[in-house]
């Protein structure tokens, strides 16, 4: 399995960079002494570029030995060289708004981490155009080694009879442990927010607005009423954004605001807002906001329980099928697969006890296969009230994986590993033929998985 620890590396550390490589390297730029350790081709590797990932490693608690560890970075630099000087030979191009696309997208990350674009200027001493500066060659680069290293295994696919070899050459004592499994159904209802409940949240805000207007403190008023916990507490405030992350009227009612400049009342999927325009610089805004949600009424709830009940009970008496009831019912989009619900987490019907949440685990955990419980309420994202009917349709017990009952698992691990050969294979193609040359006699004597030089 030679190849599968640095493809699974190289997945990582693509990862990792996405939102790591701002602070380590502007913080190297600051501290680090660089000088050239490696050449792959016409790139060169700089010591700073082993360090930035060094550290990064070392805050995930990898620290039981520290030369190994560097070893191992020093061999993902070396792929991620060796993918670049591949995409610089075969002309792959990147275009400059994908560049400042995920440019931006990073920046958008860390300024939502460290409270507002000011601060991250403050911190690295720099304005945000010379950290985009900074940063440019380095997302370019990154996107087009990206390019390359889909490019290896985006073809390689795994017949039948290669997994059942596959899980036939694991050891007894290797052959992964499978947790308990869930598969579930369900029929979800969203009770429906009447008129008046509408009119009551906008006309709320609306006094709301007149008292600001007629001069009381936004800020205070936010604090006291916004129904939005996580700015409530910051006087409103929502830290610098630019455009596609909030709300699309959100967004609308934002960048249309001056300084100090109270907006109308908005309404959005949340509810209704008012917004204060704080400051405007470039392509970010900062606001501050206050929301009152529309809350669904107990004589809601109550309707959308009774009719909920009447579709339980229609299920029950075997007059209609839960697939049939979940399509012509539900109010989620798991009704267009018969109910049965998605794990957002990996895309397939299948979750973990973690995967699912506490109340729903204790009720799945003491129904039978098969059964079908009466409707119950829950809450959706954002504090959204529904009722659900749910199935159990399966439950397994802690396992040593076999190929009946696991055969997708068994056949992502054989196709993992088919990637991982073919991405060692490539390395070794394209070392042979690359100049490489490792300059710094310490890493010069690591133990890597390939043959660099």
């Amino acid at each position: 399995m030679k190849g599968i620890r640095i493809y699974k590396i190289v997945v990582r550390t693509f990862v990792l960079v996405l939102f790591s490589i701002i602070t380590f390297q502007l913080n190297a730029q600051k501290t680090v002494i660089d000088k050239v350790i490696a050449i792959v081709g016409g790139n060169e590797i700089l010591y700073s570029d082993v360090e930035n990932q060094y550290m990064q490693y070392l805050m995930q608690g990898y620290t039981s030995d520290g030369d190994a560890i560097r070893c191992q970075v020093f061999e993902e630099v070396l792929f991620a060289k060796l993918l670049l000087n591949e995409a610089q030979l075969d002309s792959v191009e990147v275009s400059d708004e994908m560049v400042e696309g995920e440019m931006d997208r990073r920046l958008q990350y860390f300024i939502s981490q460290i409270g507002s674009q000011e601060k991250l200027e403050q911190y690295y001493n720099k304005t945000i155009l010379e950290i985009k500066n900074d940063l440019r060659n380095t997302i370019h680069d990154q996107m087009l080694s990206e390019q390359v290293k889909t490019k290896i295994t985006q073809n390689v696919t795994i017949t039948p009879s290669e997994v059942r070899e596959f899980f036939h050459k694991i050891p007894k004592d290797s052959i992964p442990l499978i947790g308990s499994e869930y598969v579930y159904s369900q029929i979800i209802m969203i009770p429906k927010i009447l008129p008046e409940e509408k009119a009551y949240a906008r006309q709320k805000l609306e006094g709301i607005r007149k008292r600001i207007i007629e001069g009381e403190n936004f800020e205070s008023m936010a604090r006291i009423y916004s129904e939005d916990p996580g700015s409530a507490i910051k006087g409103g405030e929502l830290g610098d954004f630019s455009r596609g992350v909030m709300y699309p009227e959100f967004e609308a009612a934002a960048f249309a605001l001056q300084p100090g400049e109270i907006s109308p009342i908005i309404e959005t999927e949340a509810g209704f807002h008012i917004l204060k325009l704080i400051k405007r610089k470039g392509d970010y805004i900062n606001v501050r906001h206050i929301l009152i949600m529309t809350k669904i009424s107990p004589m809601s709830l109550e309707i959308a329980k009774a009719k909920l009940d009447s579709v339980y009970q229609l299920i029950a008496s075997g007059k209609i099928a839960f697939e049939v009831a979940a399509m012509t019912y539900s109010d989620d989009d798991s009704k267009y697969s018969g109910g049965v619900a998605i794990n957002a987490q990996t895309g397939s019907n299948i979750f973990t006890p973690e995967q699912i949440d506490k109340q729903l685990f204790f009720k799945l955990d003491k129904m039978n296969v098969g059964e079908i419980s009466p409707p119950v309420l829950y809450e959706k994202e954002r504090n959204l009230k529904a009722l659900r009917i749910i199935r159990l349709d399966k439950r397994t017990k802690p396992h040593r994986a076999t190929l009946e009952e696991d055969y997708d698992k068994i056949q992502e691990f054989a196709l993992t590993q088919k990637k991982s050969d073919a991405v060692g294979k490539w390395i070794t193609e394209k070392s042979e033929k690359t100049y490489i040359i490792i300059l710094d006699k310490k890493l010069k004597q690591c133990n890597f998985t390939y043959e660099w030089e």
